[in-house]
């Protein structure tokens, strides 16, 4: 079921209708009735970092909804024009004020029921200052058993910390692929 479907024309403004395209499409697209412009809705790329300072990683307390209040990794939606680790680090800066250098791809987590696919990479900081953004009411540096895990934003994040610390103690670090539910 499509959260916020597509009602009008993003070319001639008509209203459009669901259905099977007739160009061999199996799925029901939104087609504007006057145009015939097929309209195509796919997932959201959210993308973010692991910012870690040798043993500790940074998170954010949000200053948004959803989950105002909550602890995440820096992390945001992608925009257009820029590669995963462009967005990565773009949204890193802006919510937690960082100095850092990406390192490698982490994670990729399929969040199909929400449209949304999550990708992060491991961020080495190069400083323990931190100048949040407005999204962001405190950027602060945890341990592992400081983390305040039943406060964190989401699973993706959650799920991704676990599998960071993990990685961490065995001395090698995988790139992992995971769904939920």
């Amino acid at each position: 079921m499509l959260r916020n479907p597509i009602k009008h024309c993003k070319d001639c403004g008509a209203a459009v209708a669901y259905r099977t395209p007739d160009d061999g499409d199996t799925k029901a697209r939104a087609v504007c009735t006057v145009c015939h412009i097929v309209h195509y809705e796919n997932p959201l790329n959210v993308v973010g970092t692991i910012p870690y300072w040798e043993n500790k990683v940074l998170l954010c307390k949000r200053n948004i909804e959803p989950r105002w209040g909550k602890w995440t990794l820096p992390a945001g939606f992608m925009e257009l024009n820029e590669t995963v680790a462009e967005g990565a680090a773009r949204e890193t800066v802006e919510e937690s004020g960082a100095q850092f250098e990406v390192e490698g791809f982490f994670s990729l987590v399929n969040v199909a029921r929400v449209g949304q696919v999550h990708m992060f990479y491991r961020a080495r900081l190069l400083s323990d200052v931190f100048d949040p953004g407005h999204e962001t009411i405190e950027a602060r540096l945890f341990a592992e058993d400081e983390i305040p895990w039943d406060e964190i934003a989401f699973r993706t994040v959650k799920e991704t910390l676990e599998r960071y610390f993990s990685d961490r103690r065995a001395g090698h670090f995988a790139i992992h692929a995971f769904d939920i539910a």
